[in-house]
């Protein structure tokens, strides 16, 4: 298959004299048709480092995060998101890679979508450490120590707050007679895996990075991200707030978190905004005279002084 050409912003140009022709608006986003060249060759890697693991078992230990060896192995926090240890993490993680990138590498582009992963795979692989050793020091249980910590799901959450930026309304399949929009998919994921953690005891493992792989990726594209459409950096659009990844009857605990970033992260980025009060415009007429005559006499005595000055400058010169 052809690769997907990236969406490109269209270049602005002057209208011509007279013309009242408003300018063009950046291109809507389309779900994509075909599979990426770029997620063909990254579902390689990830059915790769699985075919690795059945070949030489004893690579986990360099590969995966083992959070007791995590010190020496460093590099572990940046490759487990690329390694899956069942064959059904393997199938699903590439089959969620290739659906969910040829709707998000084309509007983005092949190098930011490179970005996307590789920055949500690392932060998910420290945050998957930092949880690991928090439980073991709450719980004392030595197995969470020594449980290899890997897998592509972290990116794949991020991918769903992608979708729910890019394509909202994109009804996603669940199962043959049942779809959900894209939107909601985030919040179905997280409920659907704290259940499973009751359930299945040992599902635990994936739920923190699950959670970190959709928040950093939230964070992420609603405060940094370049758009590649419009060229703004971040989206401050409601429509992509925090409260709006949840129904609307959790917006009193939902608000006040996001209220708290958004303090923290676009309280340098936005415009100074200074309103003043204005109950009676009367009083604020007033207001805007006693200014115009504070102004006045402060010139009126800048001129008397500049004037006081000339004089001297010449007496001094003829002497």
């Amino acid at each position: 298959m052809m690769e997907s050409q990236p969406l490109q912003a269209p270049t602005a140009t002057a209208p011509p004299p007279g013309s009242a022709e408003p300018a063009e608006a950046p291109p809507a986003v389309t779900p994509g048709k075909e599979f990426t060249r770029t997620c063909k060759g990254l579902v390689v890697v990830l059915i790769g480092g699985y075919v690795l693991l059945q070949l030489l078992p004893s690579s986990l230990n360099y590969l995966a995060i083992i959070p007791s060896k995590t010190i020496p192995y460093v590099w572990t926090v940046f490759t487990a998101g690329y390694i899956e240890q069942v064959l059904p993490g393997a199938i699903g993680s590439s089959l969620g890679l290739l659906f969910c990138g040829k709707d998000i590498e084309p509007a983005w582009g092949r190098k930011e979508f490179l970005k996307f992963i590789i920055l949500i795979n690392s932060i998910c692989g420290i945050l998957a450490f930092c949880f690991a050793i928090g439980l073991y020091y709450v719980n004392g249980k030595e197995s969470f120590l020594v449980t290899p910590l890997s897998g592509f799901h972290g990116c794949l959450a991020g991918f769903l707050v992608a979708l729910k930026q890019l394509l909202p309304n994109l009804e996603l399949p669940m199962c043959f007679f049942w779809k959900i929009k894209a939107k909601w998919m985030p919040f179905f994921v997280v409920c659907f895996s704290s259940i499973m953690a009751f359930i299945v005891p040992d599902s635990i493992n994936f739920l923190p990075t699950l959670v970190s792989g959709m928040y950093v990726s939230w964070l992420y594209l609603r405060y940094f991200q370049r758009n590649p459409l419009t060229g703004l950096k971040g989206d401050p659009s409601d429509d992509f707030s925090f409260p709006s990844l949840f129904p609307a009857a959790m917006r009193p605990v939902t608000d006040p978190v996001a209220n708290l970033f958004d303090r923290m992260l676009c309280a340098r980025s936005r415009p100074l905004e200074v309103a003043l009060p204005i109950s009676d415009p009367t009083k604020a007429s007033r207001r805007r005279e006693r200014g115009e005559r504070v102004l006045e006499e402060r010139l009126a005595a800048d001129n008397a002084g500049d004037t006081e000055a000339s004089p001297r400058g010449h007496g001094t010169a003829e002497d």
